[in-house]
Parts: C-alpha cells; sequence; structure tokens
C-alpha cells in the first residue's frame, strides 16, 4: 500500500477509535459521578445554565475521556502507520475538538488550561514514546 494512503488511513482509524473511547468515556461518566441536581447532561444549554454547580470532580472525566481517547488514538495511528509522527494528526484534530467544546459549554479556567495542555499534544508525545 502506498505510503500516503497508508498514513491517510492510519489518522482516520485513529480519530474514529479514539473518538469512541471518548464518547465511552463520556457516557459512562454520569453513571458513576452523577452530575449535579437538575443537569440534564444530553441538553447543552442544561449544562451551560448549571455549570456554575459543577465540582472539581465533575471535570475528571471529560479530562480523561480526552485525554485517553487522544492517547488510544495515536497509539492506533502508529501501530498501523509505523510512524510517530503521524499521532501529531491525530491529536491535532482532537485539540481542534477540545477547542470547539471549549467555546461552546463554558468551564472554570483551571479545567480549560489542565484540558488544553495536557490532554492533546502530551498525549501523542506518551504515545511515540511508547509505540517506539
Amino acid at each position: 500500500m502506498h505510503p500516503f494512503i497508508k498514513s491517510g488511513l492510519a489518522v482516520l482509524a485513529g480519530i474514529f477509535v479514539g473518538g469512541i473511547v471518548n464518547f465511552g468515556i463520556i457516557i459512562l461518566s454520569s453513571s458513576i459521578i452523577p452530575p449535579p441536581n437538575g443537569v440534564d447532561v444530553s441538553n447543552i444549554e442544561s449544562i451551560k445554565t448549571n455549570i456554575h454547580l459543577y465540582k472539581p470532580i465533575h471535570f475528571l472525566f471529560p479530562f480523561l475521556a480526552h485525554a485517553l481517547g487522544t492517547f488510544s488514538g495515536t497509539v492506533l495511528a502508529i501501530k498501523i502507520s509505523k510512524q510517530t509522527k503521524i499521532a501529531y494528526m491525530v491529536a491535532l484534530v482532537f485539540l481542534y475538538g477540545g477547542i470547539s467544546m471549549i467555546t461552546q459549554v463554558p468551564s472554570p479556567m483551571w479545567f480549560t488550561v489542565l484540558d488544553l495542555g495536557l490532554a492533546y499534544i502530551p498525549m501523542a508525545w506518551l504515545a511515540t514514546k511508547i509505540s517506539s
């Protein structure tokens, strides 16, 4: 298979699998750490209106979803493509999604900094170290 096509498929597979991991963790999160009373987690307006009710523990699973989704997607992309640099392409897609979420759903500044600073590019770097 041509390396360009192989790399492209690796990126797509990494995004797909990482997205499933991310989504799965988010779905599980409210059954492990219930949202504050009166918050409908399936309604973004409800989250926005009630974000002041969220405690730091409520941000644990979103961070884990972002970090583990990125990590799993980057590891898979590296395994398929045999190139560590491909991890950063997957991570940039997830970082774009993280920036998009931060602009749509308010969050405390500490979470924004932690999430954008540690859940994406550092997870790709870690994946490259583990997969080397």
